[in-house]
This record gives C-alpha cells, sequence and structure tokens, in this order.
C-alpha cells in the first residue's frame, strides 16, 4: 500500500478511469492550465480541485465519496485539493461542524498541504471581494436590489411550464440599488425587506437564470466574522467566485447543481470581462452521487434522529454520518476503496449496503488480529479435568500472518460456550454438543458431551462432557480423533467480560425515505442489541479503537468512546458473511 504526499492519503488500488479523469487528462494534454501563476508570481499546479461542505451538520458517507474523488484526482494528478468551507448562512452554521468536519477529511486520510502550505479556506475570508464585486455587477447593469415580497417574488418567478414576471423594481437605476445595497450593508432594513438578484432572464426555460438572489439580509452573528455583516451572499453567487479566486481548475459537484452551472459560467463571464479573473476561469462539472441503501443522508433527517433520541447522537454507530462510521469500526481505507468500486459516473443509481459492508471485510481480513468471544454463555463443565490446574493453549495472532506470532490462553475444568453449541435433542446436520457426540474444542482438546443440567423451569443450565487428555491440538494424538464439530470457547475462570454491542442497520427498508415515506416507519428495531459476553483474557489490552476479529462472529471495534483499560465495550463493525435478508 502506497502513500502519496500530495494530499496525504493512502491509496489501496489503482484507480480506475471514469470521465472525470479523461476530462483532466485532455486538459493536461491541451496544456490548459500550464501558464497561469500565482499572485506570488509561482507557477499553479496545472489541477486544483476543492471540497466545499457548507458547516451547517456533520459530514456523512455521501460526502465521503466527493472527499475522496476532489482530493483522489488532485494527489494522482500532481495537483492539490483545496478544504474551503462555505460558510455563508450564518443561521445554520457553527464552529463544532467545522471542527468535526477537519478532523472527519483527516481522519479519511486527506490533507491540504501543498508543500508547507495549508489551503484552508472559507467564504467568509472574501467577504469584501464578493461584496464588491457585486456593486460592479449592480454599476453594470447586471443586478438591482428588488424589494418585492417574498410571496411576490415566488408568485412572479413562474414555475416549468410558465415563464416568469419581471420584478417592478428590476429597471431601478443603477444608482439607486447601489444606494440600497449599501444601506442593506449598513444595517438599515430588518430581514427580508430587500433583496439583490442577478438581471438575466425570468423568461429562461431553466429556473436559475430567473434573476436568481445574489445577496440577502441577514441579521445575525457569524461563527467567523461576528456581527460586521448583515448582508450574506448566496450560495450559487458565492461558490464560482471562490472557485475563481482560488484557482479552481475542476470544480467537481454532484448531478443536482447540473442546472446551477449556467449561473455559474455567468457570474465568471461577467467578472471576467470586469477585469476581475482571467482566463481560463474554472469549469464545473457533475457526477453522480452516491445513494447507498438502508440509510438516510438528508441534514434534516439525521438531525431529527439526533434529536428525537432515537440514535445516541452524531457518532452513534449506527448513523451514516463519518464520525458514526468511525465509532462503527469502519476504516479510511474501507470507505475509499467502496468509493473507488462504486465509480464515477453521471447517472445515478442505488449501490447496496452490502458493497459498504464488503469492503470492510475485505480490509479488516488482512489487519484485525484475531480473538474469541463468547458473545451468549452457556457454562461448559469438563468433569474429569483436574480442579484447579489449567492447560495452556495456544492460536495464531493472524491464520494469514504467521509472523505475527502466537497468542495463549488456558483451559480449564469450566468454560464459556455459546447457548446454540447444545442442543438436548440435535436436528439434522447439527454437529455441536448433544449427549453422546464428540467435538473439539478449538486450539483445545476434544470432548465428548455426557448431558446437561436443568433448572426448575427446563432451561439449560451447564453442559457436562469429559475429555481426552491425548486429544490436544497440536500433539501428535489430536489426529487420532475425527470429529465434526468445532467450538470456540473461553475458561469461565480467566475470561474478561465485556460489553458487546451487536450494531445492524439502522434500517429495515433499503430506501426509507423514497416517495415521501416516513422514514421513522422504517427504523429497524433490531439495530442494536447489548449482551453481556466473555472474552479471552489477552483481549483486556486492547486500546480504544483497536479493530478485532472475533472468530465466528465478525469484526469488532473496541468503542472509542467508553472503551477503558481492562473494562472493555465493543461494537460489532460487521459480521462475517452477508447474513443480510436471508
Amino acid at each position: 500500500m502506497s502513500n502519496d504526499s500530495k494530499n496525504g492519503s493512502t491509496n489501496p488500488t489503482p484507480a480506475p478511469s471514469n470521465f472525470l479523469r479523461g476530462i483532466i487528462e485532455a486538459d493536461l494534454a491541451a496544456g490548459k492550465h500550464e501558464t497561469r501563476v500565482g499572485k506570488d508570481g509561482q507557477p499553479l499546479p496545472t489541477v486544483i480541485t476543492r471540497f466545499p461542505p457548507e458547516p451547517n451538520g456533520y459530514l456523512h458517507i455521501g460526502h465521503a465519496k466527493s472527499i475522496c474523488l476532489n482530493f483522489g484526482l488532485a494527489r494522482d494528478y500532481a495537483g492539490r485539493c483545496n478544504l474551503r468551507f462555505d460558510d455563508t448562512n450564518p443561521t445554520k452554521e457553527e464552529q463544532e461542524y467545522v471542527d468535526t468536519i477537519i478532523d472527519s477529511v483527516k481522519w479519511l486520510g486527506f490533507d491540504w498541504k501543498d508543500g508547507n502550505k495549508e489551503h484552508l479556506y472559507f467564504a467568509s475570508d472574501y467577504f469584501d471581494q464578493l461584496y464588491a464585486m457585486a456593486e460592479y455587477l449592480i454599476n453594470q447593469g447586471l443586478a438591482y436590489v428588488d424589494s418585492q415580497s417574498a410571496e411576490d417574488m415566488a408568485k412572479n418567478r413562474g414555475n416549468f411550464g410558465e415563464p416568469g414576471k419581471n420584478s417592478p423594481f428590476r429597471d431601478r437605476p443603477a444608482a439607486e440599488s447601489l444606494d440600497l445595497f449599501r444601506r442593506m450593508k449598513a444595517g438599515e432594513f430588518e430581514d427580508g425587506a430587500h433583496i439583490l438578484r442577478a438581471k438575466i432572464d425570468m423568461a429562461s426555460p431553466n429556473m436559475n437564470l430567473r434573476d436568481p438572489a445574489i445577496y440577502r439580509i441577514r441579521h445575525a452573528h457569524h461563527h467567523r466574522t461576528g456581527d460586521k455583516w448583515c448582508v450574506y451572499p448566496m450560495y450559487d453567487y458565492a461558490h464560482p467566485i471562490e472557485d475563481a479566486i482560488e484557482n479552481i481548475t475542476h470544480s467537481v459537484c454532484t448531478l443536482e447543481f447540473q442546472d446551477h452551472r449556467p449561473f455559474y459560467d455567468w457570474v465568471l463571464e461577467h467578472l471576467a470581462e470586469g477585469g476581475f479573473f482571467a482566463k481560463p476561469l474554472p469549469h464545473q462539472y457533475e457526477f453522480s452521487r452516491l445513494n447507498l441503501t438502508y440509510i438516510v443522508t438528508s441534514k434534516r433527517k439525521l438531525r431529527q434522529l439526533v434529536e428525537e433520541n432515537i440514535v445516541e447522537g452524531w457518532d452513534d454507530p449506527r448513523m451514516p454520518t463519518i464520525v458514526g462510521m468511525r465509532r462503527r469500526g469502519y476504516t479510511p481505507e474501507a470507505i475509499q476503496l467502496m468509493c473507488e468500486r462504486t465509480g464515477v459516473t453521471k447517472s445515478d443509481g442505488w449501490i447496496d449496503y452490502s458493497v459498504l459492508e464488503g469492503a470492510l471485510r475485505e480490509d479488516l481480513d488482512e489487519k484485525a488480529p484475531r480473538a474469541i468471544a463468547v458473545l451468549r454463555p452457556l457454562k461448559l463443565i469438563i468433569d474429569n479435568f483436574p480442579e484447579g490446574e489449567t492447560v495452556e493453549c495456544s492460536a495464531p495472532v493472524h491464520p494469514h500472518h504467521p509472523e505475527r506470532g502466537n497468542r495463549t490462553f488456558p483451559i480449564s475444568k469450566e468454560l464459556w460456550i455459546e447457548q446454540e453449541d447444545y442442543m438436548e435433542v440435535p436436528s439434522k446436520g447439527y454437529f455441536r454438543l448433544f449427549p453422546g457426540n464428540k467435538v473439539r474444542l478449538r486450539y483445545g482438546y476434544v470432548v465428548e458431551c455426557t448431558g446437561a443440567d436443568k433448572d426448575a423451569d427446563g432451561n439449560i443450565t451447564a453442559v457436562h462432557c469429559t475429555y481426552f487428555p491425548d486429544s490436544k491440538s497440536g500433539t501428535e494424538g489430536s489426529a487420532n480423533y475425527k470429529v465434526k464439530g468445532n467450538l470456540h470457547w473461553v475458561s469461565a475462570a480467566h475470561a474478561l467480560q465485556a460489553e458487546v454491542r451487536l450494531y445492524d442497520r439502522l434500517f429495515s427498508d433499503p430506501h426509507p425515505d423514497a416517495g415521501g415515506k416516513d422514514f421513522k416507519l422504517a427504523l429497524n428495531p433490531n439495530s442494536k442489541e447489548v449482551v453481556q459476553a466473555f472474552v479471552e483474557p489477552g483481549v483486556a489490552a486492547v486500546q480504544p479503537d483497536e479493530k478485532l476479529q472475533f472468530e465466528r462472529h465478525g469484526y469488532f471495534v473496541a468503542d472509542r468512546v467508553d472503551s477503558k483499560a481492562g473494562k472493555p465495550v465493543f461494537n460489532r463493525a460487521v459480521t462475517l458473511k452477508d447474513g443480510w435478508g436471508k
């Protein structure tokens, strides 16, 4: 696995080709961006992308695809990717979201350095420039202050089958609009009293060109600029300008912004005519967003899950947020692998959640050390094992990597086994413990079941067996015993008790919010089960965020919040096999 210096990501597999790579390679071959220089007079990279989140929530798996794409393209073409916060709406944005986004992007394996320089930016860095450019558009007759009510503006905008109507303020003299705009900036008017609009075409079939709003009044405290501003730019106006200021070459976004591209171009073309920017200008390209089954990615719905205590916070391991997936046990490499495998296209489609789970299994299979855990304990008593004695058993840390050595754990008279490993009257094909049957205790001895104890209600309380001292795994005598059953176990006297959280998919419907459905009706009642398990004693040294494969049960992670030394708490990241719906 290589580690690229640009944007700091590991790249587990060669990136497959896609239409965006084709565009970039054609631009490189044509030398489209070769002659550009920065403000310092130094040549600029020929590929500069950006990831531009709004700091109004936590990033989710859909954002991860955009992160991997933008940073990955920059990495693979010796360019750079900027991290830019589009903080143009102070009523919804907080520093908390800025901090978690930075942490999530870094955790995914990327950074925004080019040499020693960090390329971390905020739209608010450009508020003065954005405002000056808006004044230029007003002076050029390309923007005007509209004083209609919000209701009248919406009514006059028309719809897809009906052209819009010009505002009665559309032909307002530039000097009057400029005066009003400056008074808006000075805080003279209430929210909604006026709005600055671009003057394009109210009859355009593209609704985004029907004199779109570019500035609105917002008397709100901004998390970075405080109370300096009470007018804020709209995203569709600010975004292309931010791209141009940062010398972005390829502005990559999802398909829902395709109809916004003409306005993106309109803004930059007119500002280039005014001498604000030199050509070639940034160009916007769209790709299909990641649509993953069994989740919701609407920020509003995710917030609803949190605020209504349906989940236990933004980092609940069932959440599709990056912080939640990290706590669940997902790795950056698994998420990158899934993003690469799902490809980059312009066609919308659904990706089954099992693709993400498969990528995690593939990544953890190579990495995760093995251990034994008994999740639903049942006592097994070896009647002829010497009281108070133990015998050391050995197992590989990783079966495919002998260089990682062995782990050891004791076997004793009383063990914990899984409840499902005993059946008084066996069903067809059952090869585990039942009276008279022999099985091997994995890494230990062959035992023969002799019966079981029951309580007054007929529930099994303990199983009894005898062992064969010459049958220990790894000894010559073990070859003399041929058995079909192989059971996992831990010594009752030495095992470590641990809380284990068995997580499953949060929703039982593959499309929980499709077609206007109430997504809460699709919640999976079995998405979390907490059991008190027993694990082999060596697991006591596990560190928070450390991943293990519990043999037979799946891949688990020591919870990064609740797990403590000697008192581990494990989250199931994924089962060993995909058993969903089977």
